[in-house]
């Protein structure tokens, strides 16, 4: 009897393709259930012996509704829309694609501040109401005087530093699970506290997962301890960030501006408050995208959740420590 792989949902998707494509060709039953209801889950995912999830949330009941499944994989890179706990309850992997996208997203981080550093969507709109001068937009800062701040250092903050250091920028870093050694190695000047990272740079980017102990990680206090000159940057999850504290912020002046591509509530339920900020750039969780990115996580997941059934264990388990003990 063949094995059979499940996809939750298709997202963005236009269809199932690709997977399907996969799967049928390496031997394996595939079905796209294109649910994110729960009870259309737990219904659909009985048989599955890999589990496909885009943006569907796997909560303890689905799991529970799992009989003999081998692997989760998470079809991109948060994973906090899988309870891992209860999967790793239930002896199943899980896994996700950690190595996709990332030039996309430190392309757009990049872009994003160089369009507010240069004021290029403010001097936009200024011309798109025959205003030609650069006054208004005044300050604009030499970049090569000015350092970046990365709350996070992995492998998309260490493409964000290279892009960055080629405009003469300096880059500075705070990741507790990153060797000092890495830090001189990536030319990135170590802060030995996060309060001290964001006290001390002129563009602070967030790049860390989303934890119970990183949600919320921009608030009143992280923001007041920035300068007053600061923009804010976040391509990686939207909940690092109070979104009520910030709004609160950049109405008072505390910062000078935020670049958001991810929010706390996605999509946000409009008209959106911070768009009707001037000192705020908005892009619709766009960073990871390119014609080229899509189909590649795609075809990662699927060979990820075949690599587990097939050798035993993903690429890159999530829950190996816990499930190895």
């Amino acid at each position: 009897m063949k094995l059979k792989i499940v996809m939750t949902d298709l997202a963005t998707f236009a269809d199932a393709g690709i997977e399907a494509g996969i799967a049928q060709e390496q031997g394996y039953d595939f079905v796209c259930l294109n649910t994110k209801d729960e009870d259309a889950l737990v219904a659909g995912v009985a048989d599955a012996d890999a589990l496909l999830v885009v943006y569907a949330t796997v909560t303890e009941k689905v799991i529970a509704a799992l009989r003999h499944c081998k692997i989760i994989v998470r079809t991109g890179i948060g994973y906090n829309n899988i309870d891992v706990d209860a999967a790793t309850r239930r002896g199943i992997m899980v896994a996700n694609v950690p190595d996709y996208c990332q030039g996309e997203v430190a392309d757009h981080t990049l872009a994003l501040l160089l369009s507010f550093a240069r004021k290029v969507t403010f001097l936009n709109s200024r011309i798109k109401k025959q205003s030609w001068s650069v006054v208004a937009a005044r300050p604009i800062p030499r970049l090569a005087e000015t350092s970046l701040g990365l709350y996070g250092c992995g492998s998309i903050a260490q493409a964000v530093a290279k892009r960055a250091q080629s405009f003469g920028i300096k880059v500075r870093g705070f990741d507790p699970y990153l060797p000092e050694a890495s830090f001189a190695a990536l030319g990135i000047e170590k802060a030995a506290h996060s309060d001290e990272l964001f006290a001390s740079c002129d563009f602070i980017s967030l790049h860390a997962p989303l934890t119970p102990e990183t949600r919320h990680i921009i608030n009143t206090d992280t923001l007041n301890k920035m300068k007053k000159s600061a923009v804010l940057i976040n391509t990686a999850r939207g909940p690092l960030i109070n979104t009520e504290d910030l709004y609160a912020a950049l109405k008072a002046g505390v910062i000078a501006g935020a670049a958001l591509d991810v929010l706390e509530t996605e999509p946000p339920v409009f008209p959106l408050p911070l768009a009707e900020l001037d000192n705020v750039l908005l892009t619709p969780h766009a960073a990871y995208y390119s014609d080229a990115s899509e189909p590649e996580l795609r075809r990662k997941s699927a060979l990820e959740a075949i690599r587990a059934l097939t050798e035993g264990r993903p690429k890159f388990w999530l829950n190996r420590k816990e499930l190895e003990k």
